[in-house]
């Protein structure tokens, strides 16, 4: 029996990188796991099946983000399938991870679509995911926003991407003052620089400079920032809410 036993979580951007990692480690720890994706089915698929593999269980739910209709999309089909499975649409844990990511871009030259986009997706989307869930999420909660090192350390071709991600911690903070009473809480995870599968986490060199920011000197792996969020989500958490939980592996110390 593990940690979330007989309790359902809902995973946004699960089909890959440190979305899959969150998703296969709640799915370990016992929970049903709905895996959120907006475009690729079939990595989405590839994510289930590692969960029941792994012997747990888990379902495909698809909702592009940041487009108008999308957080009743999420939960029609996120419902579905948790009432096929369960009989009810109640659920327990709701971690929102998906986020669209800027690429690099001087501040002299972001422009107002690219903004535009980072804030649909990276906080409206999540602010009204959480506003949904507040209707079927059961007392005694739990959910996870997923921020990032950015909204710590400066960076400035990234500060409209960091600025999206501040919004997130502002939208834990307050939700965790606003559900304290229905015994829910809200915490913030910010990842570091994290292997999430992309192509340049294959070039030694480009992992070389990478680690050096990091106080462990090396690049963190999905599955050190999906441990720190199923702290987050089990029932050990119940005494930390609002809070900012640094799992850069020790970039922001400087």
């Amino acid at each position: 029996m593990g940690t979330l036993s007989n309790k359902s979580a809902l995973v946004t951007g699960a089909s890959r990188g440190i979305g899959r990692a969150i998703a296969v480690r709640l799915g370990r720890e016992g929970a049903l796991v709905g895996v959120h994706y907006g475009e690729n089915e079939i990595a989405a698929k590839e994510t289930v099946a590692r969960i029941e593999s792994d012997g747990g269980s888990a379902f495909a739910v698809r909702a592009r983000l940041g487009v108008p209709g999308d957080v009743h999309e999420l939960f029609r089909a996120f419902e579905s399938g948790l009432k096929e499975r369960t009989g009810e649409s109640t659920f327990d844990i709701l971690v929102n991870n998906a986020g669209a990511t800027s690429l690099g871009t001087s501040p002299e030259d972001v422009t107002p679509e690219e903004f535009d986009e980072l804030f649909a997706v990276n906080a409206k989307a999540p602010f009204f995911i959480v506003q949904r869930a507040l209707t079927t999420i059961r007392d005694g909660g739990r959910i996870v926003n997923i921020s990032s090192g950015l909204t710590r350390f400066a960076q400035a071709d990234q500060v409209a991407y960091a600025m999206s991600k501040g919004a997130v911690e502002q939208l834990s903070l307050h939700f965790a003052r606003h559900l304290a009473p229905r015994g829910i809480t809200v915490n913030s995870v910010a990842p570091g620089i994290t292997n999430n599968g992309q192509p340049v986490f294959d070039i030694p060199e480009a992992v070389a400079q990478m680690a050096e920011v990091s106080a462990f000197k090396k690049v963190g792996d999905a599955e050190d920032v999906a441990a720190v969020v199923a702290f987050a989500a089990s029932p050990d958490a119940r005494w930390v809410t609002g809070a900012f939980l640094d799992a850069t592996g020790g970039t922001l110390l400087g």
